[in-house]
Parts: structure tokens; sequence; C-alpha cells
């Protein structure tokens, strides 16, 4: 058998690129896309490990950039062995007020559809062969009705649903399902989405990356159906959302996603 091949999405970046780390560090060849500049420097610092990457550049927020990254994996005439869905936005502030269309659809679009879409062109080879692993990064945010980040938490909400859905249907087959939730992680989503000026971008016990790669790999090759990765405090997030009401959850939440609350106290 050759080397196993993973491809990860939204690798430039944050978890993306420390997973891409992590994969290296065991001997795998990458294919990391994005759709940003920094997906070159990505790719020189795994490659300098001596391992076989290559970049992509696709726009996954969009049905023909989805398209054409398959169609390029297919070029490469060799099976997929984990797919990480990692791509994600999102878009901070009120949703009937400044924040535009545009930004909350593409959260939507990236998020939900993009991952969609992947996982259907790409997971019928790996049933066809009887084995592989797919991974959908989700959050403890999942089961968290977010205010000023509405379509980002729904997002996630989605995902984990679908993730834990396919991973019933695939049993017997040899492909397995993982849906990582990380928590607060300290990577540059904060900033992009809009959300500095809250609590939650300004907290600073935010998890490292690295330790959420680290925890990813070795859920994803035990074939754990998922993984909270991160402090133990973590998994109050994911049992919050599971027990407690929708309305309280979402007031509470409100309190650290509210724009410009970072200057606010954390009670009041």
């Amino acid at each position: 058998m050759g080397t196993p091949l993973v491809v990860i999405t939204g690798a430039s970046t944050g978890i993306g690129r420390q997973l891409a780390h992590e994969f290296a560090r065991h001997g795998f060849d990458l294919v990391l896309t994005a759709d940003d500049d920094l997906l070159d420097t990505t790719v020189e610092e795994v490659g300098a490990r001596g391992t076989r990457v290559r970049g992509m550049r696709a726009d996954l927020a969009t049905y023909a950039g989805t398209m054409e990254l398959a169609e390029r994996l297919d070029a490469l005439e060799r099976p997929v062995d984990v797919l990480i869905l990692n791509a994600g936005v999102g878009a901070g502030g009120p949703f009937a007020g400044q924040t535009s269309l545009h930004d909350q659809l593409r959260v939507v679009d990236l998020n939900v559809a993009g991952t969609v879409h992947l996982a259907k062109r790409l997971l019928p080879s790996m049933v066809e062969r009887g084995s592989g692993r797919l991974v959908v990064v989700s959050s403890t945010v999942a089961g968290l009705p977010g205010p000023y980040q509405a379509t980002y938490n729904a997002s996630k909400a989605f995902v984990s649903s679908f993730a834990a859905a396919i991973a019933v249907e695939l049993r017997g087959t040899g492909v397995t399902v993982t849906t990582v939730l990380p928590g607060l992680t300290d990577t540059e989503f904060f900033a992009r989405a809009g959300l500095r000026n809250t609590k939650l971008g300004a907290l600073s016990f935010k998890d490292d990356p690295v330790r959420v790669a680290r925890q990813t790999y070795a859920a994803v090759v035990a074939g754990r159906a998922h993984v909270v990765t991160g402090p133990a405090y973590n998994w109050l997030f994911v049992l919050a959302g599971r027990l407690l009401p929708d309305r309280l959850l979402a007031r509470v939440h409100r309190v650290f996603s509210a724009p410009g609350s970072a200057r606010d106290p954390v009670v009041g």
C-alpha cells in the first residue's frame, strides 16, 4: 500500500493549518485547500518537513469552486484516505442590522453547502473501496442558538447533525465519520468574523489549535464518532446545548456575542 492521502479544507490558517502539520508529522501525503494567499505559506511550511504536499486554491462557498476542486482531486488518480471538512467562516453582528446579506449567505454556502457538496463527491468512492475516514469540524456552539452570529451557530448545528446521520448510514462499510467539536480556539476566526469587540473575541483562555489538531488526529485514527477537543469545560457547552432550553441559551450567548460587549462587565 502507498502513503495515505489526506485532503484538508480551510487549511491556510488556524485549526486547518495545524491539522496539516499533525498529519504530515504522521507520514501522510497532503492536499491542502483554501481561498486565500496564506495557503502558499502553509504549503511551504508543511513541505519543509519532507512531506509531499500540494496546495489547491478553491472557493468552496461556490458550486463551481467545489466542483473544480473535486475534479482536480479526481485527476490525481489516487484514493483520498482522509477527507477533513474544516473550511468555515462566520459573520458577527445583528442579522437584521448592518451585516450584509452576502456575508450571511456566505456562511451558509461555505459551512453548509460546501461541506455537503464535497462529502457527496468524495464519499461514494470511499464506500466503494471499503475504507476511508470523513472528518467534519463543527463546534461546541452547535447546540447553542447564537445571537449576533446566528447563521454561524446554525451552520454548526447542521454539520453536526449531518455528520452524525451519515455516520450511522456508513456503519459496516469500512468508512468512519468523526465530528470534531472545538471550543473557543486561538485562531484568526474572531477577527475575520468581526467578533474582536465582543467578549467571545476578547476572552484570553482560548484553546491552542495545536492541541485541537493532536486530539483530532487521535480521534480520527481510532475511528471515534466524535471528539470534544480542548479543556474539559468544553463539555459544559455541549451538555448545556442538550439539556437547557434554547431561549435561555440564546440569552446567555448574547452576553458574550453582542457587539461592543468586550467593554462591558461579564454580568449585567
